[in-house]
């Protein structure tokens, strides 16, 4: 687009915004906390429909020095394309971690520009495994980790390869330990994306593919949609900040705290996050009420108060007790319209987003504990001797908000921001009772949202704990009485819910029976119909079709896994079944097209090579079946399907002694296995093997 024109586009978008709303100077002499608790019109324009994010290098065109400053914080540097500029890890030719639950090994290394993953496996001193991934994103600022996503065609997982910075040292990433290697599998999806990153540019109908990804959080994730705001100062539209608001774009420091907490909770609430029905996460915007888009909830435990994890920093600061007297001494109208609440103790209070944590100096953390509390003279609080003062240097921060290891991830230290005295170490062997889920951001949650809450916290953080879901129906029995009472006929949300505790419970009939009641018909038309990253219609659809694959309704199945596939068309996962549902039909040709599509979306989906061989097998091409299995092997050297796919071929083919020998891989590999032992013998007793 040429110059000219866009700043004719700009110019004509300022001029409606100026002749349906009001002045910005006008709108600045209403205080924001007055006009939220009068419930009139949000003033914020960049809450509007028509108001677009312009990305931050539309902001440094006015912000150069705002932006210069805050490319070198940990949310500038979030996340970027792979560089050696980019990277804080440390190579060494010998650096190799080992997962011994797997039995793999992992090599990060340089191969000229590119920045590599080496997964291994050895047999004595024989690799008998080998793959190597190119690594295209760092994810983390290196003040505390390094991860590393790569992408097949948009779709991006992470690599079982993280460096821990504090101690300059390579493990598996958070997750990925005690047996839980993913490997090169772990979806990188919205939720995470969003955090991490400035918005994406997401594939709806996916879980992990995105058309483009940012540089870093940018300005626009605290400061929400920028367009109105870059087209009035085009116009020359400018507002007086020292005397009024400029409701054209959202400065969190204009925010009430409730709000502001919500600006910074958005991310630095890591939990178990609920999003409310029909919203995504790319719905809530700065000075909007983030309990309207999701709920998030945390584990509490009777005696684990000096635990917490990595993101939790707001939620421990409204736990301290200088957070709660700060909000009863702040005087909401001494600071007028431009400073809501401006005593109360917040984010902001500390940390300059704009300015990088390394080049604060302590001094800038500590003048928040002296403005109340006095380490000398009449009005002295503090009470720690001189010497004791002398010795930490006068480091509030030091003694009531100590360094410690976060639950969630390790090898990382962070600061506690539960403000308090300083507390006796807890026994890490003590047992601590887990009481339940609470929700940090909402004091009010539905009984349905809490039910979500449990099934969330069982299905992603403790699948050891079955009575998760029984909480689970408790609330959704609340939920049901609820609907009752105000006369609702079905709700499609409750249904869904349930239907995902019988499939964590692995209750299949009692699906089909839940299903049914309905009408499957009435369902796959009237219920599972949702498009959109924030609902879960598609999963709905796919773990119906999952009851009825365990049930043997092959039928049922296939058109549960074909409204899930409509629904989400790039979730991987959903094609997958669905080819398997068609391929148990005996409906080969649709069957091989999903298989083939899939492969074409992404060329490592491991099992997609194996079903499709399998086709190939069928139509007796064995050159191209065997192609695919050891395509799918390569990808993943303990596919068991894969594995027994291939001794198949390898027997049409009298390739006896190389199906001998996969064999016994899946007798060591999977020594619960029935089928491999059986063949081996019946292959020795046709004299096929020695």
């Amino acid at each position: 687009m040429k110059p000219r024109l866009r700043n004719l586009i700009f110019i004509l978008a300022a001029l409606i915004i100026i002749l349906t709303v009001s002045h910005c100077g006008n709108k600045g002499q209403t205080p924001v906390s007055d006009s939220v608790k009068a419930g009139t019109t949000d003033p914020w324009m960049g809450h509007r429909d028509t108001a677009r994010y312009v990305g931050i290098n539309t902001c440094k065109q006015c912000h150069s020095q705002i932006y210069e400053s805050f490319l070198k914080t940990g949310m500038g540097q979030s996340f970027d394309t792979v560089s050696r500029e980019k990277s804080a890890a440390k190579f060494e030719k010998h650096t190799v971690i080992y997962d011994k639950e797997s039995n793999l090994y992992y090599h990060p290394f340089w191969d000229g520009n590119s920045y590599c993953i080496r997964e291994f496996r050895l047999s004595g001193k024989d690799t008998v495994f080998l793959r190597t991934e190119k690594v295209n994103y760092i994810i983390g600022s290196g003040q505390h980790t390094n991860s590393h996503i790569f992408s097949t065609n948009g779709y991006l997982h992470q690599m079982p390869m993280t460096f821990y910075t504090q101690k300059g040292t390579w493990d598996l990433p958070p997750g990925f330990e005690n047996g839980s290697n993913t490997r090169f599998s772990r979806k990188i999806g919205l939720e995470c994306m969003s955090c991490h990153n400035a918005y994406p540019e997401f594939v709806e109908g996916s879980e992990n593919k995105y058309s483009k990804v940012m540089h870093g959080i940018d300005c626009e994730r605290c400061h929400g949609p920028g367009s109105i705001h870059v087209a009035l100062k085009q116009t020359g539209v400018m507002v007086d900040t020292s005397k009024a608001v400029d409701y054209s774009i959202v400065n969190p420091g204009k925010l009430t705290v409730d709000r502001q907490f919500d600006v910074c909770m958005r991310c630095h609430l890591q939990g178990n996050a609920i999003l409310k029905p029909g919203k995504t996460f790319f719905d809530f915007k700065p000075g909007m009420v983030l309990s309207d888009f999701m709920t998030v909830f945390m584990p509490r435990y009777q005696g684990g108060d000096n635990e917490f994890i990595m993101a939790s920093h707001a939620a421990r600061l409204k736990m301290s007790k200088c957070f709660i007297q700060s909000l009863k001494t702040a005087d909401s109208s001494a600071s007028g319209n431009l400073r809501p609440y401006k005593d109360g103790l917040t984010c902001v209070t500390c940390h300059n987003p704009h300015v990088s944590v390394k080049v604060t100096g302590k001094e800038v953390f500590n003048r928040a504990c002296t403005n109340c509390h006095q380490p000398e003279g009449k009005n002295k609080t503090c009470s720690a001797t001189a010497a004791s003062r002398k010795a930490v240097e006068d480091n509030c921060v030091g003694c009531h908000m100590p360094r410690s290891g976060s639950i969630d991830i390790p090898h990382v230290s962070v600061h506690d921001h539960y403000i308090r005295k300083p507390q006796k170490k807890e026994d890490v062997g003590a047992v601590k009772k887990f009481i339940g889920i609470y929700a940090v951001n909402d004091n009010h949650p539905s009984a349905l949202t809490r039910a979500r809450g449990y099934v969330n916290y069982y299905e992603k953080f403790n699948p050891q704990n079955p009575a998760l879901l029984d909480s689970a129906l408790y609330y959704l029995k609340q939920s049901d009485r609820q609907e009752k009472e105000g006369y609702a006929v079905f709700n499609q949300d409750i249904f869904a819910c349930r239907i995902q505790v019988l499939f964590l419970k692995r209750e299949f009939s009692g699906i089909a029976k839940l299903t049914y009641e309905k009408g499957n018909a009435w369902v796959l038309e009237n219920i599972l119909k949702r498009k959109g990253s924030g609902n879960g219609d598609a999963w709905t659809a796919y773990r119906i079709g999952e009851a009825y694959s365990k049930l043997g309704k092959k039928e049922a199945a296939r058109e549960f896994y074909s409204r899930a596939v409509k629904l989400e068309p790039f979730n991987l996962d959903f094609e997958n079944k669905l080819g398997i549902a068609l391929l148990d039909l005996n409906r080969k040709e649709e069957s091989a097209g999903v298989f083939d599509f899939i492969l074409k979306e992404d060329e490592k989906y491991a099992s997609a090579f194996s079903n499709r061989g399998r086709i190939y097998f069928y139509d007796r091409n064995f050159a191209e079946a065997e192609r695919c299995f050891k395509k799918a092997l390569a990808l993943d050297p303990d596919m068991l399907d894969a594995m027994k796919n291939e001794v198949d071929v390898l027997n049409e083919t009298k390739q006896y002694e190389a199906a001998k020998t996969t064999l016994l891989k899946i007798i060591k590999r999977f020594p619960a296995d029935k089928d491999a032992p059986m063949l081996l013998e019946k292959m020795k007793a046709l004299n096929l093997i020695k």
